[in-house]
């Protein structure tokens, strides 16, 4: 009789180390076993030879909501399905339902869960007119982390947090344990620069660049630490574009402060020079893509360890928003789940970076970061059997015949992947097999934070 449900042979990658001939065991949803050598029976035991066998994916930043009645999550969990994504974190900013109360997290999560083929978590943020007020409650609704910006791209929707209010926001957060995560632009700054560029006549794609060049970002990333700092809130910077800004965050961190960086995968992939002049509106992102030698800098940080995340950022915009000659008139933001995985291992691999840094980047540390780790991240028994599988076969990306995506176009098209995503499985169950997603809508579940913090004497529920 089979001993296990699954059991799935290969290269076991960890996070700590690379367990060549190793295998993964699953019963009733969780991982039951890791081993070496002969694999134990299973009602469906799979000997993939070479292949990774690495933890589910966790997208720490994803932007399923941004554009009305475009992606949405019936979407955005199929792209991240394809991938090996079978956690993504949602943000806040969805067109026509900012997230700042505990009314607007119950209404996204009974809006993604009938559409969800991965699990997904969100982030809560706050609208300024109603300050911290509404941090506890959403709290207790589930949210796994708060996200502010120190620039504002609309009042509404994606407005600017000021210093004063985002050390009250800060206060209010840090008594609960989650982490404030904040985007890393200084407002004035870039306003400062923006109107210079105009004034230039500059519209290409250098215009980007110009308009937010690294000293907006490190003012930015001083004033959120600095907030951490001050009130004992654990502090983050969601993407961060140049070495410089992995620095500042370790001086914190020897300084005894919580500070973490997230490098998103379109950093250590794509340049200024090449790409953005290349793609135009279809590179523009905040902040923006960097020359190729920062690129190789920020692979550095990688394997000196200090990147705390790796994540997507992904939204999809409709091509119409991206394809406007005058650059700064295009929308910010590329989408990227359906490729992160291996493009990560492609980079790692070209640079001689270990994989174990896929595994902890990409599992274990979002698992620690949002507080989802007693049951996500890690291919550890007892854990969500979350899993992802890449063969050694070489495949040339291109979003639109992938099908798995809303949008036909990405930065990363034409791409070779010389690792390509052969199957995920979501606790256990199979939800890609390399050519189609299997996972059906609503399969997916709300995933939220281990109630293990105390607020004014009561326990989190």
């Amino acid at each position: 009789m089979a001993d296990f449900d699954l059991v799935l042979q290969g290269t076991v990658v960890l996070p700590e180390r690379v367990v060549e001939e190793g295998y993964v065991a699953v019963r009733d949803g969780k991982i039951a076993q890791i081993g070496v050598g002969i694999p134990p029976a299973a009602r469906a035991r799979h000997l993939l030879g070479k292949a990774l066998i690495l933890p589910g994916a966790i997208d720490a930043q994803v932007h399923s909501l941004s554009q009305k009645d475009q992606e949405d999550f019936i979407w955005s969990t199929r792209s991240a399905a394809a991938g090996g994504v079978t956690t993504i974190v949602d943000m806040p900013y969805d067109e026509g339902n900012l997230v700042c109360s505990a009314a607007a997290v119950k209404r996204k999560i009974d809006h993604a869960s009938p559409q969800a083929r991965v699990d997904f978590a969100l982030y809560g943020t706050v609208d300024p007119e109603e300050g911290p007020a509404r941090i506890r409650e959403m709290v207790e609704a589930g949210v796994a982390a708060f996200k502010f910006s120190t620039f504002g791209t609309d009042p509404k929707r994606f407005p600017r947090i000021p210093p004063a209010l985002l050390d009250a926001c800060f206060a209010a957060i840090a008594p609960t344990g989650l982490t404030a995560g904040v985007h890393n632009e200084d407002d004035e700054a870039v306003r400062t620069y923006m109107e210079q560029v105009k004034a230039s006549g500059i519209t290409d794609y250098r215009a980007h660049g110009m308009s937010r060049p690294p000293i907006t970002e490190l003012l930015a990333m001083h004033t959120i630490f600095e907030t951490g700092a001050g009130t004992g809130c654990p502090a983050h910077v969601v993407h961060c574009s140049l070495g410089r800004g992995y620095d500042i965050a370790r001086a914190y961190r020897r300084d005894g402060f919580e500070a973490t960086v997230e490098c998103c995968i379109h950093y250590l992939t794509l340049d200024e020079e090449n790409d953005v002049k290349r793609l135009g509106g279809k590179a523009k992102i905040n902040p923006p893509i960097r020359p190729r030698a920062e690129v190789e800098t920020l692979w550095r940080k990688v394997a000196e360890g200090n990147v705390w995340l790796v994540s997507t950022d992904h939204v999809s915009w409709s091509e119409n928003r991206k394809t406007n000659p005058d650059m700064l008139a295009n929308a910010s933001g590329v989408p990227g789940l359906e490729v992160m995985v291996p493009l990560f291992v492609k980079g790692a691999l070209e640079r001689g970076v270990p994989l174990t840094w896929a595994a902890k980047l990409m599992a274990e540390n979002p698992a620690k970061h949002f507080r989802l780790d007693h049951i996500k991240g890690a291919l550890t028994p007892g854990k969500d059997a979350d899993i992802v599988v890449l063969e050694p076969r070489e495949t040339v990306y291109t979003a639109a015949s992938s099908g798995n995506n809303v949008v036909g176009w990405s930065p990363y098209n034409g791409i070779r992947l010389p690792w390509t995503v052969s199957a995920a499985y979501l606790r256990g169950k199979q939800i890609a097999d390399g050519n189609k997603v299997l996972a059906e809508p609503g399969s997916g579940r709300f995933v939220r934070p281990l109630p293990h913090q105390i607020i004014a004497g009561e326990a989190l529920q």
